[in-house]
């Protein structure tokens, strides 16, 4: 009786045992399904981010003429549809306008003086903010620095639906700058952080660089009819409801008050020596390099249409519409590849530099319409192939030669962009009237060939796996209760997944996480797969 009796203990210990392990894996399932939908919601939220910014700064371009003629003194107003003005790019992504930037008439020099510094003072303070962006986001997480950013575009919009003059103008620029640059910088940060390994974290970057030139495509339109049919602020008030929409979202899914993601992360390398890294300065390179024909002929292409085929107006503004379905299609294409042939993105990005720079020379030669899209289509194409292949590498660098924490290396990425855009407005111009417009082609196509073989050296590097970082010593221990194993077995579910609420038994591993911040933070001990 006594032995019968035990078995029954024992069994009915297993019982309790096996429904104890049943529960935990049910409320594993339910919190690794809830990390699934919180994290899609999070690229939402990114993407609403990086489409406002791109809109906020195209829907000027229509009304930009009535303030020109009104500091004229209210003479020769010009109509909603002739726009101005360039466009320059933000974080990981940034803004890259995808229709003509058209300014006044050589004659007007002051005009133009002052169109080019106002549409280039948006990346010159971002130029300058971004060191100090991408430390703080690194410092603080991601979330708290994307709500800054997006307050801070908020109220760049509702300045920008009051502005009576050009002082106010340039006052809302720069604050768009200042918001874009963390806004921009965390969003993408957040991206690589919440989608860790291949192919989903591609297919979400290149998610949001579609979103990038949507914005660009759809804000001149939106603009234009809207201030036409019901007066300029309404097209800005629609975008501050918007961007306060997109804020209250990202309050609801993960307040920073509360996120204490930060204290149990590893501390980012220093952004001076993310600098000093040669594989990140060859991408950082490439990406300025590759938008240069973007930034330069945005400025100039208008004024060389009309002068060189007598182009009309409705030519001029459809110049870079086209070019909207190349670039999807080049983000659609290179996450494709990408994950089919993971180790090839330098070959992605050397291909889209090269048909950059061949789409560059072509530009001089054309004599119609119709010719001209053909290499500004190819321009967007190989722009998007680089983009959507170095902005993922740029992670993965960090990854297997650093620490992932990924703030300042896409504050890295956002100044790449910032220099092209910033220098774009001012100085095209110049250089068409000193050298032409053909020498500034061909300068910029030859630019982009010559610095193709240069990804070359990102060939070993796409090789690379990670090996002693502090997410793989995680999973490469072995499991040492029920806790570790539900943990370790998320992790290989998700890459990197949420932890949910309230749990108590964290703590043994939250002081181990600790412990391992002390791994170095440039690991050049990776290995080749």
């Amino acid at each position: 009786m006594s032995e019968a009796g035990g078995a029954g203990r024992a069994r009915d210990a297993v019982a309790r045992l096996s429904e104890a392990v049943g529960e935990r894996r049910r409320r594993l399932g339910t919190a690794m399904g809830e990390a699934r939908r919180q994290r899609r919601l999070l690229l939402v939220v990114v993407c609403v981010a990086l489409l406002l910014d791109n809109m906020l700064y195209m829907v000027i371009v229509p009304i930009i003429p009535d303030y020109i003629a009104a500091m004229r003194g209210g003479g020769d107003a010009a109509g909603p549809s002739a726009p101005a003005g360039g466009n320059e790019s933000g974080g990981g992504g940034g803004n890259r306008s995808l229709l003509p930037a058209r300014y006044p008439p050589a004659a007007r020099d002051n005009e133009d003086v002052q169109i080019g510094v106002l549409f280039a003072s948006k990346a010159i303070l971002q130029l300058l903010v971004n060191p100090l962006s991408g430390t703080l986001i690194d410092r603080v997480g991601y979330e708290a620095p994307l709500l800054a950013g997006l307050a801070v575009m908020f109220l760049s919009t509702t300045t920008f639906a009051f502005a009576e003059n050009y002082a106010t103008l340039f006052a809302a620029r720069s604050l768009q700058g200042l918001g874009s640059a963390f806004a921009d910088t965390a969003g993408i940060a957040l991206i690589a952080d919440r989608y860790a390994e291949e192919p989903a974290r591609s297919r979400a970057l290149g998610t949001a660089l579609a979103c990038i030139s949507f914005g660009s495509l759809a804000a001149p339109p939106f603009g234009g009819v809207l201030y036409e049919f019901a007066g300029k602020r309404v097209p800005f008030l629609v975008l501050a409801c918007v961007c306060l929409l997109d804020g209250v979202l990202l309050l609801a899914l993960a307040p920073p008050c509360i996120a204490g993601a930060r204290a149990n992360m590893p501390v980012g390398t220093p952004i001076h020596r993310l600098m000093i890294d040669p594989y990140i300065a060859v991408v950082a390179g490439a990406l300025t390099t590759c938008n240069i024909p973007l930034a330069f002929l945005e400025p100039t292409i208008a004024n060389w249409m009309e002068e060189s085929m007598g182009a009309s107006e409705w030519e001029v503004g459809l110049t870079w519409l086209p070019a909207f379905f190349p670039h999807v299609l080049g983000v659609y294409v290179t996450v494709r590849l990408a994950a089919a042939y993971p180790h090839l993105q330098w070959f992605y990005g050397a291909l889209g530099m090269a048909i950059i720079g061949a789409s560059s020379c072509l530009v001089p030669a054309c004599r119609n319409f119709g010719q001209v899209i053909i290499p500004l289509c190819g321009i967007c194409f190989g722009i998007a192939l680089v983009d959507t292949a170095l902005l993922p590498t740029l992670a993965f660098l960090v990854d297997v030669r650093h620490v992932s924490v990924y703030g300042s290396v896409y504050a890295i990425a956002d100044i790449s962009y910032s220099v092209a855009y910033a220098l774009g407005p001012i100085v095209a111009g110049q250089i068409v009237h000193t050298m032409g417009f053909a020498q500034l082609n061909l300068g910029m196509g030859l630019a982009n060939v010559l610095y193709a073989p240069v990804l070359l050296f990102l060939k070993n590097v796409c090789q690379m796996k990670p090996s002693h970082s502090e997410r793989n010593i995680l999973l490469e221990e072995g499991p040492k209760g029920l806790y570790d194993t539900i943990k370790m077995e998320e992790r290989k579910g998700m890459g990197k997944s949420l932890r949910p609420a309230g749990e108590t038994e964290e703590n043994s591993m939250d002081s181990y996480r600790k412990d391992l911040t002390g791994v170095s933070e440039d690991s050049s001990d990776y290995e080749y797969s």
